[in-house]
Order: structure tokens, then sequence, then C-alpha cells
């Protein structure tokens, strides 16, 4: 390879993991955002499950519902408005975190010592599965889909990120 193709190479690899660096960064503050303010934005009181504290935790707000079920000493959390639906489920020493709004739909689950953490906004499908070691994460706006385990990544939709920590599999508007 010569210099200048390798250092092509090297430059669409920097901008590429700049970008995917970029789109997780506004994720995570888009989840946090909506963490801090949805609570006073949303239509319908927001519900959120833990477990443990509950072995297994559901709970229903007019249209907004959420479930958490952590098995052993796993942690699993939930929450839900605006007619969003989350489901997080932990096994092992796992974390799963899930947050939904908007018509939204976020399945999150781990199990050994995984994380995974699903965020569907305003209508989005956000499906997130790890195991042993692995961390995922996946966030789905309106009419999009992404989903991160542990065969890869997959996008569905302008608004769909996905991205799989141990591999570096990353998916983006698909």
């Amino acid at each position: 390879m010569s210099t200048l193709s390798r250092a092509r190479a090297i430059s669409i690899l920097g901008r590429m993991m700049t970008r995917t660096a970029v789109v997780a960064t506004a994720g995570i503050g888009v989840a946090a955002g909506v963490s801090l303010a949805g609570a006073g934005i949303a239509s319908a009181a927001p519900v959120m499950c833990l477990s443990p504290t509950a072995p297994n935790d559901i709970q229903v707000s007019e249209f907004a519902s959420c479930g958490a079920e952590a098995i052993e000493r796993g942690v699993a959390r939930s929450a839900a408005m605006d007619s969003g639906t989350a489901v997080s489920v932990a096994e092992g020493i796992g974390s799963s975190n899930s947050l939904a709004t908007g018509y939204g739909t976020a399945l999150s689950a781990a199990r050994g010592n995984g994380q995974s953490l699903a965020l569907a906004i305003g209508g989005g499908i956000a499906h997130s599965w790890a195991d042993d070691g692995i961390a995922t994460f996946a966030v789905a706006g309106w009419g999009s889909g992404a989903t991160a385990e542990l065969g890869g990544v997959d996008c569905v939709g302008p608004l769909s990120f996905a991205w799989n920590l141990k591999t570096g599999q990353t998916c983006m508007g698909g």
C-alpha cells in the first residue's frame, strides 16, 4: 500500500471514528436531556421501573408503560413517557437500561456482566442486548429502528444509531 493510500485510509477511518463519537455523544446528550427534562414535558405521567428493589417491576400510567426484571445481582432500569413502552431485563451482574418516549419502544437485556442501553425517542424501536463483557447501545427516532447485539448491529431509517463497543461495529441511519 502506497504512503498516499495509507494516509487516505487513516483519514477515512479518522472521519468515521469522529462521526461515530459525535453521534454517540449526541445520543447520550439527548437521553440525558430527556431524562432530566422529560418529566415536565410529558403529557402522560412518566413511569419508572427499577429492579431490584422489586423483583419484577411493572408500571403503567395512562398510555406510558415500563417493566424491569433483575435476576441474581443484575440491575434493570426502564422509563417511559408519552405513550412509550420500555422493558429491561438483567441477569447475573449485568446492567440493562431503556427509555422510550412518544410511541417509542425500547427493549434492553444484559446477561453476565454485560451492559446495554436502548433509547426510543419519538416513535422509534430500539433493541439492545449485551452478554459477558459486552456493552451495546441502540438509539432510534421516529420511523426508525436500531439493534445492537452479540451478532452485530442493524439500523433502519434515517434516525437510527447502534453500537457494539466490544466489536466496534456501528451503523447509523441505515
